[in-house]
């Protein structure tokens, strides 16, 4: 004999657990999660307008400003692909990721590999550039810094 099937209940004391928002808070009506296709196109569109800002300063200005901007904007895009990557990333683990990144390709310009890398390819050189510059290690970190705060202000107003 077959025993018929029922459908599983729920104990009527038991809540039903709310979604959780990027901050780890329950969502409300008012505070959607955001939905990753959206941070994605944002994120997307975020590092097209961040390279065309490079390429604005580069044809615009020289020396130290040129210099120092364009590594403050190279943790920048970091920024915007890393929240590519991980659209449901918190603004403060999306900055500090791209932070590390910068950070490590400078650290590694004093092995002499992206140097060498640099001399071959266009796209190594511009990536990883080629001689260690303490000051940029500074710069990648005010990139970080203004990058976490269009993206924290970015999250809130969507709250």
């Amino acid at each position: 004999m077959r025993r018929p099937t029922r459908p599983p209940t729920t104990p009527a004391s038991a809540p039903t657990p709310l979604p959780r928002t990027v901050s780890g808070s329950p969502a409300t009506a008012e505070t959607p999660l955001p939905r990753p296709l959206v941070v994605r196109a944002v994120a997307a569109s975020a590092a097209v307008a961040t390279v065309a800002a490079g390429l604005a300063v580069r044809a615009g200005a020289d020396g130290a400003f040129a210099k120092y901007a364009g590594s403050a904007l190279y943790t920048v895009l970091l920024c915007a692909l890393v929240a590519f990557c991980a659209p449901r990333a918190r603004p403060a683990v999306v900055a500090g990721t791209a932070l590390a990144v910068s950070w490590a390709v400078e650290f590694a310009q004093l092995t002499g590999v992206p140097a060498e890398l640099s001399a071959h390819s266009t796209a190594a050189r511009l990536v990883l550039g080629s001689t260690f510059n303490a000051p940029d290690l500074l710069w990648y970190a005010v990139g970080a810094a203004a990058a976490w705060s269009v993206h924290t202000g970015a999250m809130r107003l969507r709250r």
